[in-house]
């Protein structure tokens, strides 16, 4: 078993926001979230896995689907579902309140839409 493999099964992971959104931060998503499980990177979100309730209003709602099920997350995309965890921990456990008002995206995320094919 790869070492990915053991980190997703000891942190079940509700939903995981990927790599996709980086350069983007497009907050659509934290809007829809009945948990407000959502927190801000300089240059992207992450979920906090203990907060996620897995009601699936956050994916649909994303433009660039950088949010996946844990247990769908792309190959490509395995390395940020520990990042994702592990940095959502690290801001909600430094008191960090949860993002749940939609912001402008970065002024980087036409640019990045585009490069992802969105």
């Amino acid at each position: 078993m790869s070492s990915a493999n053991r980190w997703t099964q000891e942190l079940i992971m509700a939903h995981v926001v990927t790599s996709k959104c980086v350069g983007c931060k497009f907050t659509d998503c934290v809007e829809v979230c009945p948990v407000a499980c959502f927190y801000e990177l300089d240059n992207q979100l992450v979920i906090h896995a203990d907060d996620c309730i897995d009601c699936t209003a956050c994916v649909a709602e994303c433009p660039v689907e950088a949010i996946y099920a844990e247990g769908d997350v792309p190959a490509d995309y395995h390395a940020n579902i520990e990042f994702n965890a592990t940095e959502g921990r690290r801001v909600k456990d430094a008191g960090q309140d949860a993002i749940v008002k939609k912001k402008e995206p970065l002024p980087t995320a036409a640019q990045r839409k585009s490069e992802l094919g969105y």
